[in-house]
């Protein structure tokens, strides 16, 4: 059973009794996330972090990641994030002068652990789960995420007050690195600082093929490996590869293959 409950569109609380995949796989603003039961499991290009109850995590917007949620001992899983939005930082930027000075050179999310300041802060907001609250609060409680955040993390001030576009980047190893997660091609063509026609026009010069063969293909190689190689059930393959629908990916599988993924 899934009851996500938004109290306004930058806060949202999420309770889930059942294990639940998130479709959501590109962050779109900044986030502070933090568990309140249960655990969360999230998927990057540089591999598996958990987040336990009393955890924070903070993610850049922008980041491919692909999120498992799972009920703990008590039968459920609580969930209360906050994002960080565009107009909210040039809103603060402009009334604080606070600005980027560099590039940001950090790690794309940090986590924090149970004993800290944004356990406490987190725990404050527990009267806002299923209520909603004036824009002025909401306001007031994201300027005081964000200060805990700049207190913490000092550079990160690079990133949430660098408000320009992604820069063209090199789109071979960014692709190698990401091709397992299921977004749109302007997905990744904005990713990668390019036009979709100069995405495509870029990607076929580098693998000689079109985006959507090449990856279907690449997911189906690793899919392969984990079930031939790793001896993982295909059930639990499918969506880490990058394919939303099992009788999809079984059909792909078969095709290319000559076998179904459950006779490897």
């Amino acid at each position: 059973m899934v009851n996500p409950e938004p109290v306004i569109s930058n806060f949202l609380y999420s309770c889930y009794t059942s294990r639940h995949n998130e479709s959501e796989q590109c962050v779109p603003e900044h986030v502070l996330t933090h568990v309140m039961a249960g655990s969360m499991v999230f998927y990057t290009a540089d591999g598996r972090h958990e987040l336990m109850p009393g955890q924070t995590l903070f993610i850049k917007k922008n980041l491919l990641a692909r999120v498992m949620k799972y009920p703990g001992p008590g039968g459920e899983m609580k969930s209360f994030s906050i994002f960080l939005e565009q107009s909210f930082l040039r809103d603060y930027s402009a009334g604080n002068g606070t600005k980027a000075s560099g590039p940001y050179l950090g790690p794309p999310f940090m986590q924090f652990p149970a004993e800290d300041l944004f356990k406490t802060y987190f725990e404050s907001l527990a009267p806002y789960h299923h209520l909603q609250i004036n824009n002025e609060l909401a306001v007031l409680k994201q300027r005081e995420a964000l200060l805990l955040l700049l207190h913490h993390m000092p550079d990160v001030k690079n990133l949430l007050f660098d408000f320009s576009e992604p820069g063209k980047i090199n789109l071979e190893e960014f692709m190698n690195r990401h091709y397992r997660f299921n977004v749109d091609l302007r997905r990744f063509a904005y990713l990668t600082g390019r036009s979709l026609a100069t995405f495509k026009r870029d990607f076929e010069k580098i693998f000689h093929a079109s985006p959507s063969r090449w990856l279907q293909q690449k997911r189906l190689q690793e899919a392969y490996f984990q079930i031939k190689e790793k001896k993982k059930k295909p059930s639990d393959v499918y969506l880490e590869v990058g394919f939303e629908d099992l009788s999809h990916f079984s059909f792909a599988f078969k095709k290319t293959y000559g076998v179904a993924p459950s006779l490897i």
